[in-house]
C-alpha cells in the first residue's frame, strides 16, 4: 500500500478532491441487467440518494489508513481511509469531473478487529455533495464531501440498477416529498353503523400537501389511499419499493399522535388511531441494513 502525504485540510472528515483532467458527466450507459438482488434495501439507497447531489461509480486505485490523530471524530470500531479512485461514471450531478479523485471514508473494522482492506480496482458507489472551492487547500481544485462518513458502498449491477430507478423518481416533477410527521386530521362517522372515514394531513419537508384517507364500510372492511398533492380523487396505495412508499413507510410515526386530532370526540380519535394502524400495517416495515445519514 502506497504511503500518501495528505494536505492538512484533508484530515477533516470525508472530503473528496477533484483534479484537473475531466470526464463528461453522465457518460456511462445504463447498467446491465442485474442477475441478483442488491444487498441493500430500497430504504438504504433512498436514504443516500435523496440527500446526495453527486453520485459516482468509481474504481479504487489506492488507499491509506489514517492514524487516529489524523482522523478527528472517528467513531469507535471504525478506520478512516484516504482513497484515490478512478471515476467510471457520474450517475448524478452536473459539470465535468476528474478522471482520478481522492476522498476520505470511514469503514468498520473487520471481524478480526483490524482495518478492512480496500482492494485495488474494487468498484464502489460514492454519495457526495459539493463544498466551497478551495476547501481542500488548493484553489485549482474543486471539492465534494461524502454525505455520510461511510457513504462509499460496494458497487454491483443490481445496486446500481435500483439506485438509478430511485434517482429517476427523485427528479420527476411532483416527486413525493419527505414526510416529517402528522399535521392534523379527523374522523367522520358514516350514515350507517360501522361506517366512517379518517382523513390525516401530513407534514412534509417542502410544505407540499400529502394526505391519507381511510374509509370503513358497514361490514368493517377498510380501504385507504395516499394523495401526494392537492387532488385527492384518484389517489391510491403506493407500491412497495417506490418513492411514495418510502416516504410514508420511513417517515410516518409508529403511532398516531392523538393531540393532532384536537376537538375530535374520544371515540372518533380511537377509530382514527385504528385506521392509522391499518395504513402502517399495509405499508410494512421500513427495513434498513445501515444507519441513515444525517441531513
Amino acid at each position: 500500500m502506497t504511503r500518501l502525504i495528505l494536505p492538512a485540510a484533508l484530515a477533516s472528515l470525508s472530503v473528496l478532491t477533484i483534479g484537473n483532467s475531466t470526464v463528461s458527466a453522465m457518460q456511462a450507459a445504463a447498467p446491465a441487467s442485474a442477475g441478483s438482488a442488491s444487498p441493500y434495501t430500497y430504504a438504504d439507497l433512498a436514504d443516500l440518494a435523496s440527500i446526495a447531489p453527486i453520485v459516482l461509480h468509481a474504481r479504487i486505485a489506492d488507499s491509506t489508513v489514517l492514524k487516529p490523530e489524523r482522523a478527528p471524530g472517528l467513531a469507535a470500531g471504525s478506520t478512516r481511509f484516504y482513497v484515490e479512485a478512478e471515476v467510471i461514471s457520474l450517475i448524478r450531478g452536473s459539470g465535468p469531473l476528474a478522471k482520478r479523485i481522492s476522498y476520505l471514508v470511514d469503514l468498520p473494522l473487520g471481524s478480526n478487529g483490524k482495518p478492512a482492506k480496500l482492494k485495488r480496482k474494487q468498484p464502489v458507489l460514492l454519495f457526495a455533495r459539493p463544498v466551497a472551492a478551495g476547501a481542500a487547500g488548493a484553489a485549482s481544485t474543486s471539492s465534494v464531501q461524502l454525505v455520510a462518513p461511510d457513504s462509499q458502498i460496494p458497487w454491483d449491477p443490481a445496486t446500481e440498477a435500483q439506485l438509478r430507478a430511485i434517482l429517476t423518481e427523485l427528479v420527476k416533477p411532483g416527486a413525493p416529498p419527505k414526510v416529517t410527521g402528522i399535521a392534523n386530521g379527523f374522523h367522520v362517522p358514516g350514515t350507517l353503523p360501522g361506517e366512517g372515514e379518517t382523513q390525516l394531513f401530513l407534514q412534509t419537508a417542502t410544505g407540499e400537501p400529502v394526505s391519507l384517507v381511510v374509509t370503513t364500510r358497514a361490514d368493517g372492511s377498510r380501504t385507504w389511499a395516499a394523495a401526494f398533492g392537492e387532488i385527492v380523487e384518484g389517489a391510491g396505495v403506493p407500491r412497495r419499493n417506490t418513492l411514495a412508499w418510502y416516504r410514508l413507510a420511513c417517515g410516518l410515526p409508529r403511532s398516531l399522535p392523538l393531540s393532532k386530532l384536537a376537538g375530535t370526540p374520544a371515540e372518533d380519535r380511537r377509530k382514527a388511531a385504528a385506521d392509522y394502524a391499518v395504513v402502517l400495517g399495509a405499508l410494512g416495515e421500513c427495513t434498513r441494513t445501515r444507519t441513515p445519514p444525517k441531513e
